[in-house]
C-alpha cells in the first residue's frame, strides 16, 4: 500500500486510475477518500471509453436526422466486434448502451468470445457479414496481443481474413452504417484504410468527444467548483 500512502500524503480529491490488474480502481476506493475514475483496469472496463462511444453515435444520429439528437437508444443495434475476450471497452460498451435501451451483438472468433458474455443480455455471432448487416452502428476492436499469452487465432492474415471490416465486405449489406473504433487501428487487420478513413467513419470524432465527455467527467466529480 506504498502507492496508496503516497496518494493520501498529497491530499488528492480525484485519482485517475489506469491499472492492469481488474478491480484494482475498486480496491484504491476502500483506501482513500477521494474519487477515483477508472481509466481502464486491465480486461475489465473503461468506463469513460463506453460513455464518449454512446456521446458519439448520439451526435452522430443527430446530424443524419437534421439535428434531432436521440434522447435513448431504443431501437438502435450496435456490434462489437473484435476482440471481446481480452478487451476493456467491450464490457463498458455493453452496459451504457443496454442501458440507453441499444440491443448489442458481439461478434469475433469463438476463441475471443467469453463464454458468460450471453448472460449479459446480448447476442453473439461468429459471421462478420452477419453482424454489420444486422447492426446500425459497429464499434471495431483491435486484436490485444499484449494480453495473448497463447494463440487464440492462427494469423493475424486469417484474422483479417475472416473478421476483418473492408470496403468490399461494407459495400456488399447494402446499407450504410456508423463505423467506429476505440483505437488504436490496426489498419489492414480488423479495419483497412479505406473504412476508417470513410465518410461512414467516426473513429476522429470519438477521439475529439473523448477530451469533452472526460473534461465533464472530471468537472462533475469535483463538485462543479468554480476554478479561482
Amino acid at each position: 500500500l506504498d502507492t496508496v500512502n503516497n496518494i493520501l500524503a498529497m491530499k488528492v480529491d480525484m485519482v485517475v486510475m489506469r491499472h492492469q490488474s481488474p478491480g484494482a480502481p475498486v480496491f484504491l476506493s476502500r483506501h482513500i477518500d477521494a474519487n477515483i475514475i477508472n481509466a481502464g483496469d486491465g480486461t475489465h472496463e473503461h468506463p469513460t471509453q463506453g460513455l464518449l462511444d454512446a456521446y458519439s453515435i448520439r451526435e452522430q444520429l443527430g446530424k443524419q436526422r437534421n439535428g434531432e439528437a436521440p434522447t435513448d437508444f431504443k431501437g438502435m443495434k450496435v456490434a462489437i466486434i473484435g476482440d471481446i475476450l481480452h478487451s476493456r471497452v467491450a464490457l463498458s460498451n455493453i452496459h451504457c448502451l443496454q442501458k440507453l435501451g441499444a440491443e448489442v451483438l458481439v461478434c469475433g472468433p469463438p476463441t475471443l468470445i467469453p463464454h458468460f458474455v450471453e448472460t449479459l443480455g446480448v447476442r453473439v455471432t461468429y459471421n462478420i457479414k452477419e453482424a454489420l448487416m444486422w447492426c446500425d452502428a459497429a464499434n471495431i476492436l483491435r486484436i490485444q496481443l499484449e494480453r495473448q499469452d497463447i494463440k487464440f487465432f492462427p494469423s493475424l492474415r486469417e484474422y483479417a481474413l475472416y473478421f476483418g471490416v473492408n470496403k468490399e465486405l461494407l459495400d456488399s449489406i447494402g446499407k450504410d452504417i456508423i463505423i467506429m473504433h476505440p483505437g488504436p487501428i490496426n489498419r489492414g487487420v480488423e479495419i483497412t484504410s479505406d473504412v476508417a478513413d470513410s465518410g461512414q467513419s467516426i473513429i476522429l470524432q470519438q477521439v475529439e468527444n473523448g477530451v469533452a465527455i472526460r473534461m465533464a467527467v472530471l468537472y462533475l466529480l469535483a463538485g462543479r467548483k468554480e476554478v479561482s
